[in-house]
């Protein structure tokens, strides 16, 4: 897998996350009401960013890894250290906005773990695909 198809797995995700929390947010919201939703909302935007920032993560970790080809210009490398930071910064933020809604809302845990899991199963999902693309 190059770069590029590591990347483009990696937007494929985030975009079935939005998807699936697009479709689902409605049907929570009639069924369990606007917490639930905003529930669902939250742990699928955790989701999502989540996704993203380990792209960020792998692309800068990756290349620091390119080797330039025999006589051919260094690659220009961006730090780790701004990426890392962004990264612990982002987890920080989303076990602040957890405490939040938990402390103040009163939806269905069962929503927010779904929203959660969105990225787990979307990522599922694209590894199925690339499988399925290497035994054909």
């Amino acid at each position: 897998m190059t770069d590029a198809g590591f990347r483009q797995t990696i937007l494929r995700a985030i975009r079935l996350t939005a998807i699936v929390a697009a479709l689902g947010i409605p049907l929570l919201w009639w069924k369990l009401g606007w917490q639930s939703a905003v529930y669902m909302v939250v742990g699928a935007g955790i989701s999502a960013s989540g996704l993203y920032e380990w792209l960020q993560l792998m692309t800068a970790v990756m290349r620091r890894m390119d080797v330039p080809a025999e006589g051919g210009e260094p690659v220009k490398v961006r730090m780790v250290t701004p990426v890392l930071l962004g990264f612990f910064m982002r987890m920080g933020l989303a076990v602040a906005v957890l405490y939040a809604i938990l402390k103040t809302l009163d939806g269905s845990v069962y929503a927010l773990v779904g929203g959660l899991l969105l990225g787990v199963i979307a990522l599922s999902i694209e590894a199925f695909r690339m499988m399925r693309l290497w035994t054909v």
